[in-house]
Formats: structure tokens, sequence, C-alpha cells
């Protein structure tokens, strides 16, 4: 069996194993097989028998999902994944040869955190991902709300009297709901609540993102708005993006934790290059064991800090980076 099968197991399969082992096998395997990322160490002049510990992996920049096709070995693609942007912007891409693996780490790095998607009713709104197609986010929600068997409709556009409606239904039946949406639908749905309708145990979850329908706004002002219009007492909050295939979770306040399958470190902000487990802020790098057909080290343009337990939080973006529907300020 070859190294990309083995991998795909052990993140399917394993309970637990060593992160920074696992990380440093992929490392070595994609330096050798992926011409985007041997091309940028060799650039680099890193010679990858050398690396040893986390610090010292080269973080490929996000930028290159979309000059290039970032792809580790020879496949056709099954799914493309575009990133979320205006017509004047190019979207980052990024390849996708079977979508097992991702739903497969989705569903348990979701239920790592929130228990048996069974359990669950989801209720998705996510308007402009899905108008304008290709988003990594809409698959993941879409195979969670087949996981969950639920009897309601997942994806609702703009009808939210329906969506009520199911909520309504759900929690008759029992079931936990999940209210996942982009922050500017969750805002237009909270404020023509105004307070009025019960969502006590509805797990409220923005992606974050203005899309260019509202002002942009910091979390704590969005955070509040949304607890005061749904009457809950935190919001919760994923982090994706469409260049990984992991996720981070937050329960509230915006501390994030990251999946099984995804660690952040640190960059210093003016060398990028200049990673340590000491920075506590910094630009964010991910390394998402993941994206074994990809890359599984990304440089992405968010602002972060990062606490000793491995929790992070989203201070906002680099000036020249595009508006991304994951973060919620821009600097």
């Amino acid at each position: 069996m070859d190294f990309k099968n083995n991998h795909t197991r052990l993140l399917q399969q394993e309970a637990r194993f060593d992160f920074e082992a696992v990380a440093l096998d992929l490392f070595r395997y994609q330096a050798q097989h992926n011409p985007v990322y041997r091309a940028y160490i060799h650039y680099l002049g890193i010679k990858p028998g050398e690396i040893t510990v986390l610090e010292q992996l080269p973080f490929l920049p996000i930028e290159f999902f979309k000059e290039q096709e970032v792809k580790t070995g020879e496949f056709t693609p099954k799914v493309t994944f575009y990133s979320s942007g205006t017509t004047k912007q190019v979207r980052s891409r990024h390849l996708v040869p079977s979508l097992d693996l991702y739903h497969a780490v989705a569903q348990r790095t979701f239920e790592q955190f929130y228990g048996p998607l069974r359990e669950y009713v989801v209720l998705a709104l996510l308007p402009s991902y899905l108008e304008q197609g290709g988003s990594s986010l809409v698959a993941m929600v879409d195979f969670f709300i087949r996981q969950t068997q639920q009897r309601e409709h997942g994806f609702y556009l703009r009808n939210h009297t329906l969506l009520l409606q199911a909520m309504r239904q759900a929690r008759q039946r029992g079931k936990k709901v999940l209210l996942i949406g982009v922050s500017y639908a969750l805002l237009d749905l909270a404020e023509e609540l105004l307070g009025l309708e019960d969502f006590s145990g509805v797990t409220v979850m923005e992606t974050g993102g203005m899309k260019g329908r509202r002002r942009e706004m910091i979390r704590e002002e969005l955070h509040a708005q949304l607890k005061a219009g749904f009457g809950v007492e935190a919001i919760h909050s994923e982090y994706g993006m469409t260049e990984l295939l992991s996720q981070g979770y937050s329960k509230g306040n915006g501390v994030f934790w990251p999946g099984y399958s995804m660690r952040v470190l640190l960059r210093d902000l003016n060398d990028p290059f200049d990673i340590s487990l000491q920075h506590r802020s910094g630009g964010i790098n991910v390394i998402d064991l993941a994206n074994v057909h990809s890359c599984a080290f990304v440089e992405t343009k968010d602002i972060g800090r990062v606490s000793a337990d491995g929790s992070f939080e989203v201070l906002g973006r680099f000036d020249n980076s595009d508006i991304r529907g994951c973060n919620l300020l821009v600097i």
C-alpha cells in the first residue's frame, strides 16, 4: 500500500497518533512528489532531509492556490473547490481526487467537539456560498445533513419562516439543532426575529463573512448582535477555508480549537520564515494533515494568537489580502 493510502487510513481509523512524526513524514513525501511545493522549497534553498521539527517546516504561501495547480502526485480531481470572491478576484482552487477523506475528517472533527451527528438536525444559512458554487463549506454541511438522516430540509436561502418551522419541529422531536450560517445571513435573521423566537439549546455557528452585503465588524460586535437577536449565551464559530480540508471550532469568545488533523503555528509578522512555538501572536501557518493530495503546510493571510494549550484566536488579516469568508477583521 502506498504512502497516500497509508496516510489516509491513519487519519480515518487511528484514534491517536504522533502528530509531529506524521507531519514530518508527509512533508518529506510532498517535498518530493508535489512539483509546486518542491520548486518552492528548492528556491528557498531548503534541504528536506535537514527538517527535523515542525518549526523548521517551509509553509507554502496561500496565493499559490490561485496561481498554480497545487497537487501531490498525479490524479484527476473529482471535485474542485473554489474560494469565495468577487468577479474581479482570482479565486483559489483546491483540487480534490475524492471526497471520502474530507468527509471522514470533517465528521470526526465535528464529533470531537460536539458529539454524534446523528443526534442533530443541521440547518444552514449559506446563500452566497450556494449561489457562487464550488464551496467546500457547502460540501461539508451537505454531508453533515445527510449523516443526520433528518426529515427537515437543510439549506435555506432567505425563507426564514420555513427555517424556523424546521427548527421547532426538530426540537419537538428531541433533536439537537445546529444553525450554521455566513455572518450577514445570521444577522439578517437575528434582526428579523428581534428576540421573539426561542433559540435556547440551539447551537448558532457563524462561519464569518459579510460578502459585501454589510459593513465589516469586529468579532465582539458581531457576536454581541447575534447573541442579542437569538437570545443565546454564546456564538460558536468554524475556522476553515478552501485551501484546507481540516477545521477548527470555537464554542464562544472567538477561541478556536484545532481538530485532530490540524495544528496552528505562528510566524513573525515581518519575517515569514521566523516560525516559533514561542510566538504568541503573528501570522497563522496551518499544518493540515488531510491535505495529503495538495499541500499540508499553508501560510495563510490571517493574523492570530496561539495559547500554550494549542487553542488560537484570529485577530485580523494582512493589509494586502482579499476579504475572505472565514475571517472577521480587516486591519
